[in-house]
């Protein structure tokens, strides 16, 4: 369990210790900042080097090679990798979502086989929920597991398994029981290691040339009776509890804050027009609101609280946000997206115009995530 509340003198002083870590990535050229880094920045390197230094598993049980620290200190640590653009997308899913999970509803042998690893930075995982011609909707999973005794059959396909190329593990979302007209009823979720002889994993290119997505076929794919996660048939309700730790991270306003950061230094140096001031006091304003919404989850968690509904509050409005920024800097600028040959600006602003389509997609559409959040706030 983590420790109790934190005061500010001990928040602050991670907040530096962490910002003093990446001046000095920076300056000694270990890594450039990027827009995104938490789905396209794949360094195992850094990311050991983070678990070093015990940023990695905070919230984790010592017992289990975490740290004991609270959700609090956690979104601290994390708010300054994502500000600075650093390569966090090797460690980010496993630690983000999967480690939480494996605590609340793994056996004794899964937390002593999974989250040392994850909290050392060495173990990556990925997730398969999405899978083809579902869209969003999550519950009209077709991926079926069936049990045969000692071991488990699947057979199936997810799309869209962000890093599944690279990872260690995923943990897979199947039906175990009933028919997809089910819908929530009968799902359980499973620990797969990776590679695996039967697990075919095809890359999908995405609009810049990149491939961090990936289709995950499962032909009839053998698996230990132990790779079962929690109870059989209650799955649904595990992935709703994880979901509330991926859709309100600072990651879901802070994926573009690098371009912020590099267009307010230009202004710095060059002056600005008041329309340009006017843009980047509005544009921090939401920044800070979302933050704070962001920073109550974090609490939330840490009190065993289950916010679902705020969750999916800050996942819609966060990324929406983080599109309208970069189409309010780059009115504002008047600056020339450049992959290639131009400033760190202008290489940061075209990674920000070729992620933006995704921001309102990934973890949910907004429209799937304003339901969640109509059919909360009916219930109370």
């Amino acid at each position: 369990m983590s420790r109790g509340a934190v005061s500010d003198d001990v928040l602050h002083s991670l907040r530096d210790e962490v910002r003093a870590f990446l001046r000095t990535e920076l300056a000694d050229g270990a890594f450039r900042p990027d827009v995104d880094s938490w789905m396209t920045g794949f360094d195992p390197d850094f990311s050991r080097r983070l678990g070093e230094r015990g940023w990695l598993g905070l919230t984790m049980p010592v017992e289990y090679g975490g740290q004991g620290r609270t959700a609090v200190e956690r979104f601290v640590v994390t708010e300054e990798l994502l500000a600075h653009g650093a390569p966090v997308a090797a460690h980010w899913i496993a630690d983000r979502q999967m480690a939480p999970s494996i605590l609340a509803n793994g056996t004794e042998t899964q937390k002593r086989r999974y989250i040392p690893g994850i909290s050392s930075g060495t173990v990556f995982f990925a997730i398969g929920m999405s899978e083809p011609d579902a869209g969003s909707d999550l519950a009209s999973v077709r991926t079926r597991a069936t049990d045969n005794g000692d071991t488990w059959i699947l057979r199936g396909t997810k799309v869209w398994t962000t890093g599944a190329h690279l990872a260690h593990a995923m943990v897979l979302l199947a039906r175990t029981d009933g028919t997809t007209g089910d819908r929530q009823q009968g799902l359980s979720q499973f620990v797969v290691d990776l590679p695996h002889p039967d697990i075919e994993i095809r890359p999908l290119a995405s609009i810049d040339g990149e491939a961090h997505f990936n289709e995950v076929i499962f032909h009839d794919a053998v698996v230990d009776s132990s790779a079962l996660l929690g109870v059989r048939g209650q799955g649904w309700r595990q992935v709703m509890s994880e979901l509330a730790f991926e859709r309100s991270g600072p990651e879901r306003y802070l994926s573009t804050l690098p371009l912020l950061r590099a267009w307010t230094g230009l202004l710095r140096e060059h002056g600005a027009t008041p329309e340009q001031r006017q843009t980047l006091g509005e544009l921090t304003a939401q920044a800070w609101a979302l933050r704070q919404m962001s920073s109550q989850v974090a609490r939330e968690l840490h009190a065993g609280g289950e916010p679902d509904v705020l969750a999916a509050m800050v996942k819609d409005l966060g990324s929406t946000f983080e599109g309208d920024l970069v189409s309010a800097i780059r009115n504002a600028s008047g600056a020339i997206p450049r992959r290639t040959g131009g400033t760190d600006f202008e290489r940061l602003l075209a990674q920000s115009v070729l992620h933006t389509p995704a921001f309102t997609l990934r973890g949910g559409t907004n429209e799937i995530l304003r339901g969640i959040v109509a059919r909360g706030l009916g219930m109370r």
